[in-house]
């Protein structure tokens, strides 16, 4: 039994109908754009409202999230729909691939980094639940304003913050695939309590997250991965907790979150064929190796002061223990024939029949930081505003084996030093000059080690390597009228190399004795991202337009290589895109609004400094559309239909042959939520035609052992209720 296509086609058709009835005239009071103005971006180091920024940002309240969260609770998702440049959800455990404006973002909560810089692994997306945080930052654009790892951006999860109110919050949902068989259904819940006296207030959640089985629109299971991590077949559980103590000047408050997923390993992959156009698919049997896991810990304690000598002083001390285990396999990259016999080894045939064993990895990180910031404001009754300080961080990394226990990538730390300057400056009326700099000191030490059999078993010896780099930054920002703005913006990004994938490849090390400090690989990144923009905010009408050009003369494109492991390859590249977004508040009840991305990139295939070949879908996001319609009831219902449209793309090589391409597709989302006693109902469809397609990593990048499809049409029950 399935959903007939008619049946919800048409419930959503005279959903949409009333919502046409309800609509009421224009209230020519009422600004909604003017709404995210209260908000300042924190991730901005100078707590600026939007608008004042001379970059794109998005912010994703609240609202816009509850919206989401009808139809989905993948982030990468959410954030692909409000954020186009943003690449598609793999809907895997792993976000490997997945990019803002064609580079890598840096991830935070509450301004603390989750990415890893030494060895990225790909699980940064995975480290908190959805339900405990308030809003999303998207600063586009490289940028070093939190220093290492921004090089496509800023993504800042900023977690809930205590009412004031004792208040308990309570929600369930279920999800419900098209085929409505038992071991789809997918189901989650969450409980949140806020509360304060004279010397603390509180606010702690802890959730649960069960993930069934995905199928694709013919109601087939969808292929599992079991190398980078799988999310379907999962468990996830959160606990969240933020305490903070209000002075007469100032506050402190500590945050702890710990996430853990765990998949069951009950789904077993079965090869497709590219050629053929047959997915790869699953079957029900027990994984032969410990299954992919991700235990995640961000702690943060943040003093902040606002009037210090006159400026407002902020101090955050983090630490996030970061550990995550990847699926295993029967590969020639982890066999080494002193281990053969091994009888504590579960042994496995390879391609040519011979003798291996089950083998697996686990990366763990572990970072500390502590970031401190000055804000004066109108220095001298000058007009100068500036923000300074200094960053700390250190990351600690290993990936070794799970079974044999061999060190795969070798304890690395990196510590890194960085003092900064950021000034706003009104030149005249309604025109600001923003510029800053920032001074990079990192050191890389590495122990001796010696990588895998597989990877040539050699000695490499250890040692020190240290990076200098200073940063710059400039934009002007000019408000034609209070409406019209236009701005401008030359920003530097800093980052490391998948340093991990460069330390356990013995070819990134070549000679009769290698050490760390003869391989240039290691080489920091510097991108250059020079943006043109404008924004419209009137009273029925938004829209923002921008050009962007992403460039590094040494920049890190992953590569997948035979074993289905990437490497990581120096290479010169440049990325140019426009970005747009418009929304008509047509009434005070409706809004309807597009958002655009169109991008192309290409890196250099042969070392003449010149780029010559299409970055691939492991290294660039698709070109897309997503067009949406919300309106809100007078009676506190609403209704949001959204589509996501790919368009088609060719990769084409240096000598213009034609080596990758992507056959776009067009998805449909439609949600209702309506009040239900004390509490608030919501439904969902995500893919509501059941699109049958192959996702645009697996076109792209896929092999016959990760060429996926998406997710077909599943439904979303849920309920909250505030007491």
């Amino acid at each position: 039994m399935t959903f007939k296509t008619s049946f919800v086609a048409l419930a959503v058709f005279a959903a949409l109908t009333q919502s046409a009835v309800a609509q009421e005239t224009p209230d020519t009071g009422t600004n909604k754009n003017k709404d995210i103005e209260k908000i300042t971006v924190t991730a901005s180091r100078m707590d600026k409202s939007p608008s004042s920024i001379p970059n794109t940002v998005t912010i994703i309240d609240r609202v816009q999230l509850e919206e989401q969260f009808r139809t989905t609770k993948d982030l990468s998702t959410i954030i692909g729909n409000l954020a186009p440049s943003f690449s598609p959800s793999r809907q895997k455990m792993s976000n490997t691939g997945e990019t803002l404006r064609g580079r890598p973002p840096l991830i935070m909560i509450d301004g603390v980094p989750q990415s890893n810089p030494l060895r990225s692994g790909g699980r940064s997306g995975q480290t908190i639940d959805p339900a405990m945080i308030e809003r999303i930052e998207i600063i586009h654009g490289a940028n070093a304003m939190h220093g290492l790892g921004a090089q496509g951006g800023i993504i800042n999860y900023i977690t809930k913050k205590p009412t004031g109110d004792n208040q308990h919050v309570v929600s369930f949902d279920a999800t419900v695939p098209d085929s409505l068989k038992s071991n789809g259904v997918s189901f989650g819940a969450s409980y949140a309590f806020s509360g304060e006296s004279d010397l603390i207030d509180m606010l702690g959640s802890v959730s649960y997250r069960n993930n069934g089985v995905y199928y694709d629109a013919n109601h087939d299971v969808i292929g599992v991965d079991t190398t980078q991590g799988e999310s379907m077949d999962s468990q996830s559980k959160d606990f969240f907790i933020k305490l903070g103590h209000n002075f007469a000047e100032s506050r402190l408050e500590l945050m702890v979150n710990h996430y853990n997923m765990e998949n069951n390993g009950d789904w077993m992959p079965v090869k497709g064929d590219i050629t053929t156009g047959k997915p790869t698919g699953a079957i029900e049997e027990k994984q032969p190796w410990e299954a992919a896991n991700n235990q995640v810990t961000t702690t943060s304690l943040t003093y902040t002061h606002e009037n210090i000598a006159g400026q407002q002083l902020s101090v955050q001390l983090f630490n996030q223990d970061f550990e995550a285990v990847y699926g295993g396999g029967c590969n020639k990259t982890f066999y080494d024939p002193a281990l053969a016999n091994n009888s504590n080894l579960v042994q496995c045939e390879g391609p040519k029949g011979e003798s291996w064993y089950y083998e697996q990895s686990r990366n763990s990180s572990v970072k500390w930081g502590l970031k401190t910031s000055l804000i004066a404001k109108n220095i001298a009754d000058t007009g100068i505003d500036a923000a300074y300080g200094i960053d700390l961080f250190r990351d600690t990394t290993e990936q070794a084996l799970v079974q044999t226990g061999l060190s795969w990538v070798p304890e690395s730390t990196y510590d890194n030093f960085a003092p900064y300057l950021q000034l706003d400056y009104d030149l005249i009326t309604d025109l600001t000059l923003s510029t800053g700099v920032r001074y990079e000191h990192a050191k890389l030490k590495v122990d001796d080690y010696k990588t895998l059999y597989g990877a040539g078993n050699k000695e490499i010896e250890g040692g020190e390597a240290s990076f200098d780099e200073t940063l710059f930054n400039i934009g002007i920002s000019y408000k034609i009228t209070p409406d019209i703005r236009v701005y401008t913006s030359y920003n530097q990004g800093f980052g490391m190399p998948d340093i991990g994938r460069i330390l356990r490849d013995g070819n990134s090390f070549p000679g009769a004795n290698p050490s760390i400090s003869d391989s240039l690989s290691l080489a920091p990144i510097v991108t250059d991202n020079v943006e043109f923009g404008a924004d419209y905010q009137g009273e029925f009408l938004s829209a923002k337009i921008s050009y962007y050009r992403s460039a590094t003369d040494y920049g890190a494109r992953l590569a997948l290589n035979s074993d289905g492991f990437y490497d990581v390859k120096r290479e010169k590249s440049v990325i140019d895109g426009i970005e747009a977004n418009i929304t008509a508040y047509l009434t005070s009840n409706d809004d309807l609004g597009m958002n655009l991305a169109i991008q192309r990139g290409e890196y250099d295939s042969n070392d003449d400094n010149k780029t010559d070949t299409d970055l691939d879908g492991a290294n660039i996001s698709p070109n897309r559309i997503n067009l949406f319609w919300t309106h809100n009831f007078d009676n506190d219902m609403s209704t949001r239909v959204q589509a996501n449209y790919f368009m088609d793309r060719d990769f084409e090589d240096a000598t213009g042959e034609k080596y990758a391409e992507f056959d776009g597709y067009t998805t449909v989302d439609a949600s209702f939520s309506m009040p239900l006693y004390t509490g608030t109902l919501t439904l969902g469809v995500q893919n509501l035609f059941n699109k049958d397609y192959f996702n645009y990593y697996s076109q792209t990048m896929g092999t016959n052992d990760r060429y996926f499809k998406g997710m077909g049409r599943t439904a979303t029950i849920g309920y909250t209720v505030a007491f």
